[in-house]
């Protein structure tokens, strides 16, 4: 399903209950979601490293639910997962249906008719994998707004554990040479022989020809390994910290970012999982351009309310509870401004509240009661990791200090001279080495592999190049210096009126987030089920 989107997964691992329930699984699909969310990040998480998990189950949830999974939370540890019923003698069902919520847990909508959506599967075929609802025959194919949903959901920084390579020996499945995959035993894979067009590899036995270092990978270029340094992956958003080739590996190394509560570079707010969520990006997302977070007086009235338009999310009896006023702001989003009625799904109710203030003014706050699907949970909920006072940020529906992630602790450790990654590893300044950017060296961090080293090679090839310039100017200066005196003389004025005459233009302005990164960087600083190939 998913390799057409460039995306391979990769089962690393298969749990079979037959003693029991290890978490509460019921009809109420919601609760059982929570349920099961909970025991992975509290359980399997630590037993097994992966990036998605997904409960298949037989119990049957009520009304016309058959799976559900929260949307854009692929790698975060408290969300990144979803339940699946096997509803169907056909095991194409399931899989179909698990298709389908871990495409929401990528950050895939539903594919309405309002959307417009290009479907190559037809309506008697299936249609398209992520249509609201399925039947058989069961679809085998995502749509162009699939498609378009996941590049937004990757460039906000969704799935930050994706470019990380699974370990050949930890995948399930039958081993063939041909299927494109390097696996265990091998040394590349470009697929059947009538099909490979690699000039590294040999694809009958994927095995390296003779001369090649390597095949496959963005730090290997004809078949030989790039220098130590050079850049393999950039920063893709203001959390996200680049990568550059070790000049061991072909293979870039596995994505870091910034350290969960670092301060968004550019953006006021802070990082969680490696994305900088706001409230004014959330208004923007469910009202359309010109919409913004409204007073915090609006969040506190409403979401006192413990209603379906105002809370702080659900009990685990599946009633909605009231926010504190001190969480009121990680509760049911409010805006103010965009368009008429929120731009996210066909069902969302827009709930508007008037807040009398003295002199007979009032504040109009807008919410939203959205309706997504039976498989999705309301996404008028605050996300988690958005800032909600200077120095705290929500989790678990409360705002919690963003001193629970040890920011600080782990930045003092860079003496000044890095940021911390979410590994707790100093990523240091180009001038500074790595642990602890306490001595000099060539930057980046044990993750990520050096910044300079590529480009310190580059200098002393240009320097270089640049001395033999200069020998070669001298003899010829030596040779023709009566001739050339004599041309300098007589255009003195002229050359000197030209000098004169040059204007220096200052750098142009950009909001491209990685010259942000590097220009914070030059300044000290205080303080796997799944992968995508890119």
């Amino acid at each position: 399903f998913f390799r057409p989107l460039n995306i391979r997964v990769a089962l690393v691992g298969v749990e079979i209950w037959n003693d029991g329930d290890k978490c509460s699984i019921t009809q109420d699909p919601f609760t059982s979601l929570q349920e099961f969310l909970d025991w992975r990040k509290l359980k399997l998480l630590p037993l097994k490293p992966h990036d998605n998990a997904q409960l298949v189950s037989g119990v049957y949830f009520q009304g016309t639910t058959i799976g559900m999974a929260p949307i854009m939370s692929m790698c975060t540890a408290d969300k990144s997962g979803g339940v699946v019923m096997d509803h169907s003698g056909n095991p194409l069902g399931a899989a179909v249906t698990l298709a389908h919520e871990l495409g929401h847990n990528f950050g895939m909508n539903h594919d309405t008719l309002e959307r417009g959506c290009d479907c190559r599967g037809k309506a008697d075929n299936g249609g398209c994998i992520m249509t609201p609802s399925t039947a058989y025959p069961f679809p085998t194919v995502f749509s162009s707004c699939s498609k378009k949903d996941l590049d937004s959901s990757l460039e906000k920084g969704v799935g930050m554990c994706l470019y990380n390579m699974p370990e050949l020996t930890e995948s399930f499945g039958e081993q063939k040479c041909g299927n494109g995959y390097v696996e265990e035993g091998e040394q590349c894979d470009c697929g059947e022989p009538d099909e490979c067009t690699n000039p590294c590899c040999n694809a009958s036995l994927c095995m390296l020809l003779p001369g090649s270092v390597c095949a496959h990978g963005q730090c290997c270029e004809d078949c030989k390994l790039k220098p130590a340094g050079t850049p393999c992956r950039d920063a893709n958003n203001f959390c996200d910290l680049p990568e550059f080739c070790s000049g061991t590996s072909a293979h870039c190394p596995p994505n870091v970012y910034l350290h969960d509560g670092h301060p968004c570079f550019t953006i006021d707010g802070y990082c969680y999982n490696g994305m900088c969520q706001t409230h004014e990006q959330q208004c923007i997302t469910l009202w359309g351009q010109g919409a913004k977070p409204a007073p915090g007086i609006c969040f506190e009235r409403v979401n006192s309310a413990g209603d379906p338009y105002g809370n702080c999310g659900k009990d685990t009896a599946g009633s909605f509870t009231k926010c504190e006023n001190r969480d009121a702001k990680c509760g049911k989003i409010q805006c103010q401004g965009g368009a008429n009625r929120p731009v996210i799904g066909t069902n969302a109710v827009s709930i508007e509240t008037n807040i009398p203030l003295q002199e007979g003014r009032k504040i109009l706050c807008r919410g939203t009661h959205v309706y997504l699907g039976d498989d999705l949970p309301d996404p008028g909920l605050v996300q988690a990791g958005t800032k909600c006072e200077e120095g705290k940020i929500c989790l678990n529906r409360k705002c919690q200090n963003i001193s629970v992630f040890g920011i600080h602790e782990c930045g003092v450790k860079c003496h000044g001279h890095g940021v911390c990654n979410n590994k707790k590893n100093c990523h240091c300044e180009a001038e500074w080495a790595p642990p602890f950017c306490d001595k000099h060296g060539f930057g980046g961090s044990v993750d990520s592999g050096p910044v300079r080293l590529y480009y310190y090679g580059s200098l002393m090839t240009g320097t270089i190049v640049t001395i033999v310039f200069i020998i070669i100017a001298a003899i010829t200066l030596y040779v023709k210096r009566k001739t050339l005196g004599q041309w300098l003389f007589s255009n003195k004025k002229t050359a000197i009126e030209k000098l004169r005459s040059v204007k220096t233009t200052g750098g142009g302005v950009t909001n491209d987030p990685n010259q942000e990164y590097t220009a914070a960087l030059s300044r000290p600083v205080q303080c796997k089920a799944a992968c995508v190939e890119k």
